[in-house]
């Protein structure tokens, strides 16, 4: 496989653009920059391809215009500097893409909008509707409402999610590095530059550990981890040098340029999708040998009796975890049953579900339509 099948033939792309690059290593809105891109994807529009700009660089430019020189730690200062900054990186991105004749529009997202799942389908059939009139979407976490313990954490995760919501067939992640070598370059100087692997391996991850920068939260490391999740729906990374003349054109005419990263599976239906996506589990369920076998080599429902325990608090509808006794998780999905349910009932056969609870949903914890198995049987 090669970089022309990942980009060339894909017809609606994501496009992630890092802090350092949107604000010039944190000196403030690199206009000049935010134009190229957008002359870029007004290129691209042109082929016939959709494009959603995910774009970092609202706390940065905060910073920059509030005279922080380093990036705060404190979730308030964090919010203020996002508040501040957002207004000029969406008033830099419109002027720009209006140049060429292109509406945009600013879309903020939290991890509750993607763990919600009616809020998820919301966000989706609004970016497919912008898309559809020929809008240009520019995608940012909402840093000034989300807290630690919700908060995707950086943008290479919500370009990957943003990746698997509007089924996009790459996601393409600009950086202030060439791509990913086997070893940090700057402290090892025979490094292997990588133009090609398969997300996922392993091996990337030992390659990509590091820190971020003092304007951004990722690393090359997030970058990799972005490009598995982006592949659990069939899509495929690249990773490039933001700073690359005509970088977008040229790699949706074939060339070969940054580290590609290849996914080994065809896309996902959008409901495993969304139960893959999930950042933040509501609880775990742990299950036997034979659900194990049920689910993953039967391809069957979740019933009650392959419960040996739970852990958690959660209601039906919630996305939870499979787990075997060794904490391996095999399988995830919509429960049927609150936790409080669960525990009554597992153990149990079915057709005593009515008798326990004094009524019965449905005879199956999680419907196959319903779950997502990870693993390939129980010997994977």
């Amino acid at each position: 496989m090669n970089t022309e099948s990942v980009i060339a033939n894909a017809s609606r792309l994501v496009v992630k653009v890092g802090s350092s690059l949107v604000t010039n290593e944190g000196r403030g809105l690199d206009r000049e920059a935010v134009a190229a891109w957008a002359a870029q994807i007004a290129a691209l529009r042109k082929l016939g391809k959709e494009v959603v700009l995910v774009s970092s660089g609202a706390v940065a430019e905060g910073m920059a215009r509030l005279g922080w020189a380093r990036r705060p730690k404190n979730m308030h200062q964090l919010q203020a500097a996002a508040a501040v900054g957002q207004m000029g990186l969406v008033q830099a991105y419109e002027t720009a893409f209006a140049a060429h004749g292109l509406a945009t529009a600013q879309i903020l997202l939290t991890h509750e909008d993607m763990a919600d799942r009616e809020r998820y389908l919301n966000a989706r059939t609004t970016l497919y509707t912008l898309l559809q009139l020929g809008v240009v979407p520019i995608v940012n976490e909402n840093d000034t409402v989300v807290t630690d313990e919700i908060r995707f954490g950086d943008n290479d995760t919500l370009g990957a999610l943003v990746t698997n919501l509007v089924e996009a067939g790459a996601l393409i992640i600009l950086t202030d590095q060439r791509g990913l070598y086997s070893a940090d370059p700057r402290k090892h100087p025979d490094a292997r530059f990588v133009d090609h692997a398969t997300a996922g391996d392993p091996e990337l991850e030992a390659m990509a550990g590091g820190a971020g920068s003092n304007v951004g939260t990722g690393g090359m490391l997030t970058k990799i981890i972005a490009a598995k999740r982006a592949a659990g729906s069939g899509a495929s990374t690249v990773i490039a040098s933001g700073r690359e003349p005509e970088l977008l054109v040229r790699l949706a005419a074939g060339e070969s340029i940054g580290t590609t990263l290849h996914a080994r599976m065809a896309m996902w239906s959008a409901r495993k999708r969304w139960l893959v996506d999930h950042l933040r589990l509501r609880g775990r369920l742990q299950i036997d040998e034979g659900a194990v076998r049920a689910l993953c080599e039967d391809g069957k429902s979740l019933l009650p009796i392959g419960v040996v325990a739970v852990e958690g608090e959660f209601e039906r509808g919630d996305v939870v975890a499979c787990h075997d006794a060794s904490g391996r998780e095999w399988a995830r999905g919509l429960i049927n049953y609150s936790s409080s349910d669960t525990r009554r009932i597992l153990r149990q056969p079915s057709s005593r579900i009515a008798e326990i609870l004094g009524s019965s949903n449905e005879p199956e914890l999680m419907h196959r339509d319903n779950l997502v198995v990870l693993r390939a049987g129980a010997g994977g």
